[in-house]
Order: structure tokens, then C-alpha cells, then sequence
């Protein structure tokens, strides 16, 4: 068990997906998505541990194969940030917990450990996030894109499908010069502590309305700490986003 003061890295990761069934254990150069994303998590410097959470014996069994640590949750657990939360339960005196998708292969450890360095250096900051400046307007314009607004400090005012905030007197193919466009990055870190709290908050209008988790958050009146990142990742959906991530892979192979 980690002592305290650790942080550990937990990975959501289920085997049911309405577009790609079986997702973790999908081949991607040879290894399940799944382990390329421990592998990754591991070499942050910050992170202490990795644990996958899941729902399927399959998963457990994969990652126990390339000897990683995983963890068997309730298959009744609403979201991913539950499923973090259950194990995280078993491990009091971690201090620090990463949530980190299992459909990111190609995270890459720095973004994690600058989602980190605010929490590790402020005890007050009690939940962080990562988001990148949006380059263009196709992805202001896609509600595939979650858009985030910051205040001064680097803390996010709100979360959005829409294109946000909005600039009354400039054309969209203009927004993105202005340089306060982001897009955020499906990133968590959090006290442990928060952690339990946040799990426990009730499902609030704004979450429901967005179909954004993260809005709970603030709608309930706690602060999410933004770093933003120059790093990019690309998430698997779909069978076109796999195939995009193996032509990655291959190439820097």
C-alpha cells in the first residue's frame, strides 16, 4: 500500500462500448490499448502507482498478463469518476489520485505530471484538469469538442459543447487568434479527500443538461484548476480513431 503523500493513477476502464465493443483489449501494435495506457502512466514522474478499475474479468486478466495492477468494481457504477472512487476508497492514505481514460494510448506522461504541480504545490487546490489553446474553428464548432472558459487564475468559470465563450464582434475563423478558446482535455486529478466528496454530490441541472460530468463540480460551487498543456492525445471512440492511433504507433515505432 502506498504511504502517504503518494499519488496514484486509476484507470476506468470498461469492456462494454456501444461503438467499439471490447475497447481496453483492442490490438494496437501488438499489446491491448489498455496496457500502451499504463505503460504511459507510468512514466510520470509524480505518479506512485497504477491501478486499472473495471467491471470485467477480461480486463482484469489482461492487465494482470503484462503485470499490471488492476482492480474488479460493481458493474453498476454510473461513470468512470465512481469507479475511481471505489478504490480509491481502499487506499486512505493516498493523497493524490489521477484519473486518467483508458481509451488514451498516446497520453503522454508530461501531461500528467503538469495536471499534478498545482496540487502537489498548493493543498488548497482540491481538483485539476488539463486544457489546450483551440488552433481552429471546426473545432470551436463541434460539440465533439468540450470548450472550457478560465478566469485570471487559471481556474475554469465553465464547460461547454458550444462554442464559448462567445465573440459578438468577430467572425468564428477569427476566434482562435484571440487565444482564450480551449479545448479541454478529459483529465482529472484530485485530493483523495475531494475525491470522496465529489462522488457523493447529487447530479446536478447544468451535468444533465451538457451531458458534462466535470459541471457537477462547479456547479456545486468547487473550483477546478486548469493547466493548459501544449500536449496532444487522441482518444478511441470509433474503429477511425483506432486505425489513426496504429498509423501513429507504426510510424514512431
Amino acid at each position: 500500500m502506498p504511504g502517504t503523500g503518494h499519488t496514484v493513477a486509476i484507470i476506468p476502464a470498461r469492456f462494454a462500448s456501444s461503438r467499439l465493443p471490447g475497447k481496453p483489449l483492442v490490438d494496437i501494435c501488438g499489446k491491448p490499448m489498455i496496457q500502451h495506457v499504463v505503460e504511459r502512466t507510468r512514466q510520470a514522474r509524480h505518479v506512485d502507482d497504477v491501478i486499472v478499475a473495471t467491471d470485467d474479468h477480461r480486463i482484469v486478466d489482461a492487465v494482470h498478463a503484462f503485470g499490471g495492477r488492476a482492480v474488479m468494481t460493481p458493474p453498476e457504477l454510473p461513470s468512470g469518476s465512481d469507479r475511481i472512487a471505489f478504490v480509491a476508497r481502499t487506499m486512505p492514505d493516498v493523497e493524490h489520485i489521477v484519473n486518467v481514460q483508458g481509451d488514451e494510448p498516446l497520453i503522454v506522461p508530461a501531461m500528467i505530471d503538469e495536471a499534478l504541480e498545482p496540487l502537489l504545490a498548493d493543498r488548497t487546490i482540491m481538483a485539476g484538469t488539463l486544457v489546450r489553446k483551440i488552433e481552429s474553428p471546426e473545432e470551436l464548432l463541434s460539440p465533439s469538442v468540450v470548450k472550457a472558459v478560465l478566469d485570471r487564475d487559471g481556474n475554469c468559470l465553465y464547460f461547454s459543447r458550444a462554442a464559448i465563450p462567445f465573440v459578438r464582434d468577430m467572425p468564428v475563423a477569427d476566434w482562435p487568434g484571440l487565444g482564450v478558446h480551449y479545448k479541454h482535455i478529459g483529465l482529472y486529478v484530485y485530493s483523495r479527500d475531494f475525491l470522496m466528496r465529489y462522488t457523493e454530490l447529487p447530479a446536478m441541472k447544468l451535468e444533465s443538461l451538457e451531458k458534462l460530468e466535470q459541471l457537477r463540480i462547479l456547479e456545486a460551487g468547487y473550483r477546478i484548476k486548469a493547466v493548459v498543456t501544449t500536449h496532444t492525445s487522441v482518444s478511441v471512440d470509433t474503429a477511425d480513431d483506432l486505425e489513426r492511433v496504429r498509423k501513429i504507433m507504426r510510424g514512431n515505432l
